[in-house]
């Protein structure tokens, strides 16, 4: 806002207002004009080093590219350039990043259909974009992509297709894209069109989402026993695989359709380097927003207006929204554990649970605090807070290579139950199994879940194997995970 106000002509500029934007900007330590990210805090060039020493299975980068001088339908370099480096595709992930994902994906598909279907040579990947949703009629939601579409191409746009044609030896990567159409784009924002596409995420090629079903009419017709790698169970793109894709997967030339869904958590699960920066920077603004909302706190203070304070730290900071409508619960409502109402006021001498994150570019933080309305705690509470801070602290220093979720769960709850002997809460002589099943109602939930581009990311991989170096996980003793 502040940018926008300095380039306003002077009469539009009330002095209230301007007094106002600089007593906020001295309050955050904000300069007017000034992104609120600040000095880039990656560089992702130098954390490919290890996945350039694979044999590449895809054609090399295509070279630089002069960019073209319009906007397209998210950020790019030349338009966003507080925002992109040069040759990112989105915020801290390259070309060269995408590119070597994509490698990876080909490269675990091979593999895995050489185990399979060792007489299939030839495969093609189909994975559609996200559609975008409306709140009524034409008012639309605020569009987030398909994070499987996202992860391997960097595109943002709705109603696209990524394509990929593979063999052993190569691959071709083609972008199915929304056509420029200047009637739409007046209501919708720009597009970035095959030719922005190409530029931007460093595909192979680009055509018209219109050109879809044509250009799989024709691979039709010049092959056959080829696999198919579509996630058909629960499609990302209804439209799109009823009036194109089934078609095309019912045809009966392939030798078989397998999931990509698999494929791709196996690789989504263990982070990159700029993965990691991006989610510590993204925990890093929800934890100062959540400790500057503690200080708004005060007895009959309306969940809803920690809820908007929450929001408002963490955009001030940089993040693009919520990661998740967050809960604001005060008292015994904290017992619900997806409690999303937030309207209650909260009481003298109750606590309040707030389980909110945000998301950054893509990437989401996940945190739960609780903490006394008033500024004190009461005796009990304290005893209770201070035993699931202390489990909490021996579950993180248990977080290490070969140690599984599911194992980190039970000893959890071995380790509260034990803290809640002591507390007077259990009996004191259950133990072992007995222990288990009296903390089961006192930690329905789970200790923990993959976190990443989704807030519970990689559903599909198990809790219970083993913890690898790259995985980001939560520790959420006795709250929501």
């Amino acid at each position: 806002m502040a940018a926008s106000i300095m380039h306003l002509p002077n009469c539009m500029i009330w002095p209230s207002f301007l007094h106002l934007t600089r007593q906020i900007s001295r309050q955050h330590n904000i300069r007017l004009g000034k992104h609120p990210l600040g000095k880039r805090f990656l560089c992702t060039q130098h954390t490919l080093s290890q996945a350039s020493k694979e044999p590449s299975r895809t054609s090399s980068v295509p070279p630089p590219r002069k960019m073209p001088t319009r906007y397209y339908g998210q950020p790019a370099p030349h338009t966003h350039p507080h925002l992109l480096q040069n040759k990112e595709v989105t915020y801290g992930v390259s070309r060269l990043e995408y590119s070597h994902r994509r490698q990876r994906f080909v490269s675990e598909m091979i593999q895995r259909a050489a185990r399979k279907h060792e007489n299939v040579s030839r495969h093609i990947v189909l994975i559609p974009s996200a559609v975008q949703q409306y709140m009524t009629h034409d008012i639309p939601y605020v569009f987030r992509q398909n994070t499987d579409f996202w992860y391997l191409c960097g595109f943002l746009e709705p109603d696209s297709v990524l394509l990929i044609e593979a063999t052993k030896s190569k691959n071709i990567t083609t972008l199915f894209v929304p056509p420029r159409n200047a009637s739409r784009e007046l209501w919708d924002g720009p597009r970035a069109g095959t030719d922005g596409a190409v530029e931007l995420t460093g595909v192979d090629q680009a055509y018209s989402i219109d050109e879809f079903e044509k250009y799989l009419q024709a691979y039709l017709k010049g092959s056959r026993n080829f696999g198919i790698w579509y996630d058909y169970v629960t499609p990302a793109n209804p439209t799109v695989h009823g009036s194109v894709i089934r078609k095309f997967i019912t045809q009966e030339r392939q030798a078989f359709v397998e999931q990509c869904k698999p494929l791709i958590q196996k690789l989504r699960v263990i982070k990159s380097p700029a993965e990691i920066e991006l989610l510590r920077r993204a925990g890093q603004i929800a934890s100062e927003s959540m400790m500057e909302t503690m200080k708004f706190s005060y007895p009959q203070v309306d969940e809803h207006f920690l809820w908007a304070k929450m929001e408002y730290e963490c955009k001030i900071r940089g993040a693009n929204y919520l990661a998740y409508p967050p809960v604001v619960a005060g008292g015994n409502r904290a017992n619900t554990i997806h409690y999303i109402n937030n309207n209650q006021l909260i009481q003298d001498n109750d606590l309040v649970l707030m389980d909110a994150g945000c998301e950054l570019f893509g990437y989401n933080s996940d945190l739960t605090r609780t903490w006394p309305v008033s500024g004190s705690f009461t005796h009990p509470q304290r005893l209770l807070y201070e035993a699931v801070l202390e489990v909490q602290t021996m579950c993180v220093n248990m977080c290490s290579p070969g140690v599984s979720l599911d194992c980190l769960y039970q000893e959890m709850c071995l380790m509260t139950g034990d803290k809640l002997k002591q507390l007077g809460i259990l009996p004191s002589d259950l133990s072992g199994n007995d222990l288990l099943k009296a903390m089961y109602p006192y930690c329905p939930h789970h200790l923990s879940h993959y976190l990443g581009m989704d807030i519970h990311d990689c559903s599909d991989i198990p809790r219970s194997i083993a913890l690898a170096p790259g995985m980001v996980i939560t520790v959420e003793p006795g709250s929501n995970a």
